[in-house]
């Protein structure tokens, strides 16, 4: 897929599920119940065990567009190049590394780089990043969306860390295309209630839509 087809989609949803699962098939689980809550955009982290693993098969398991699979935790170039032969349309770090944007850029990959300053913001869109991360988003607020856009308008921002169904609203009216959202939506996995991240996944969306106005 386009990485342009890739961005959109996951701007169109606006949620980013961070989905971090003990096996392989807590991970399978999860994602069905993403999915079916209408986000389409995951993003397995690299601690989850064997997690190429489970990209490969989660790649294989859905058709091209019914899914944007993505790999977070993602701290080099070497683990960004194993995460897209394994079949993830992106990649997403907690924090920014150049060889990583580079190897991304090479195979038009979007990277998504955890920032936390406006000159790490900076740092990354001149390295070719289109989404930035904010991470941690508990940190700062929503107002770091709105702060950073002061000086620099043309930032596409997804925060995460600390989103939840009780501030999303707030993120995007500050400006953020997207959110990630990880315990705060996968919560239902500890107890097995996948009908519970369903459920929240399709409140996330609806949060969203009435915020960009939708």
């Amino acid at each position: 897929m386009e990485k342009e087809q890739v961005l959109k989609k996951i701007t169109d949803a606006g949620l980013v599920a961070v989905v971090r699962a003990n096996t392989a098939d807590e991970a399978f689980k999860i994602t069905d119940a993403c999915l079916e809550g209408g986000c389409p955009s995951i993003e397995l982290t690299f601690t989850v065990p064997g997690a190429h693993k489970v990209i490969e098969a989660l790649a294989s398991k859905y058709k091209p567009g019914e899914i944007m699979l993505g790999a977070g935790t993602v701290l080099d170039s070497e683990t960004a190049r194993i995460a897209i032969l394994s079949g993830a349309n992106y990649v997403v770090s907690p924090g920014f590394n150049l060889e990583a944007a580079k190897l991304c850029n090479r195979y038009r990959v979007p990277y998504m780089p955890g920032c936390m300053t406006i000159t790490e913001v900076l740092t990354a869109m001149e390295a070719g990043v289109d989404i930035v991360k904010i991470f941690p988003g508990d940190l700062f607020g929503p107002n770091i969306i709105k702060d950073i856009k002061g000086p620099l308008p043309q930032a596409k921002m997804m925060p995460t860390g600390g989103v939840d169904i009780s501030n999303v609203d707030k993120w995007i009216k500050a400006g953020a295309v997207a959110v990630g959202a990880g315990s705060s939506l996968t919560a239902g996995a500890k107890t097995g209630d996948y009908a519970k991240i369903t459920e929240t996944a399709k409140e996330f969306v609806a949060k969203i839509k009435e915020a960009r106005g939708q």
